[in-house]
Parts: C-alpha cells; structure tokens; sequence
C-alpha cells in the first residue's frame, strides 16, 4: 500500500457512497485508476466492507455504553464470542488490564441497559462487569488509512 492508496482509503473513509470521479479529483488519479484501486485494496482485503453508518438516537438507541467483563479464564469462550449475535453489541475486544473482554453497546434506555446486563451475567463464565456509559461522543469513526507519525520519515504531511 503506498501513499495514494491511503489517499483514496482517507476520501472513502469520509465518503465511501462518492463517485470514482470525485475521488479521482481529491487524490490526482484518473477514475479508472481510482477504481483500478480500489479493486486491488477489496481483494487484498485491506477494504473489507462498505457499510451505512448509523445514528444512535434515530435508531431509537442513544444510550452507548462500554462494558468490561471480567470472565473466568480468558473469556474468549463460544459462549462469550456469541454475543456478537446481538444487535446491541456493536464490538467486542479482548483486552489487558481489569477486564478480559470490553464491549461496545447501544441500548435505548438505562432499563435496557439493565436488561442487557443481566442477560451478559447469564453468560457462562462471567464473573462480573464495570459499566461505562458515554454522556456525548464528539469522535466515531472507523480504522483510518492516514498515519500521523511515519517511523522512518517522521511526520506525515498529507
């Protein structure tokens, strides 16, 4: 992957519904190019989906919480891995630290969030949670191509 790779990736990132046009402008490229691209970086696997984001509250969930479970053994357990079936769970991460797995949820109420909880509880293995729950988000965005420091260059000038 070179510059103008991450170039692209950087204008589907802010846009992925743009045309090959409009990215060909921003990058310096020629629209097959882009596409050309683009193509090579979804078969590398580097451009593993495009999705809709969407919004919380208008989808009737404005309450995002982060949720540290805390598992008998190292928790990535099926049982723990199947909660990626619900539709509240939006990321789970295993991770260091005080938890074994953080998770990533939205709900549409702190009574949901309670019925969230005791339903992750029920799950095998779990021994206890620590509950954070987001007053405003003022930064989501998914995994971006630009880098701010490069080790061998120093810094990244786009």
């Amino acid at each position: 992957m070179d510059a103008l790779d991450r170039r692209i990736l950087g204008e589907l990132c802010r846009d992925a519904g743009q045309s090959y046009a409009k990215i060909s402008a921003a990058v310096g490229l020629s629209a097959p190019a882009v596409h050309e691209r683009v193509k090579r970086l979804r078969a590398a696997g580097v451009i593993k989906s495009t999705v809709a984001q969407l919004d919380g509250a208008a989808m009737g969930k404005p309450l995002l919480a982060f949720i540290h479970v805390d598992t008998v053994g190292w928790g990535k357990t099926g049982p723990m891995l199947a909660m990626e079936d619900w539709p509240e769970v939006e990321e789970i991460h295993t991770a260091t630290g005080d938890a074994c797995l953080i998770l990533k949820v939205r709900v549409a109420s702190p009574p949901a969030l309670e019925g969230l909880l005791a339903q992750i509880y029920d799950v095998e293995g779990v021994r206890g949670t620590r509950t954070y729950m987001a007053l405003s988000t003022h930064l989501e965005r998914t995994v971006q191509a630009e880098v701010s420091v490069d080790l061998a260059e120093g810094p990244y000038v786009k």
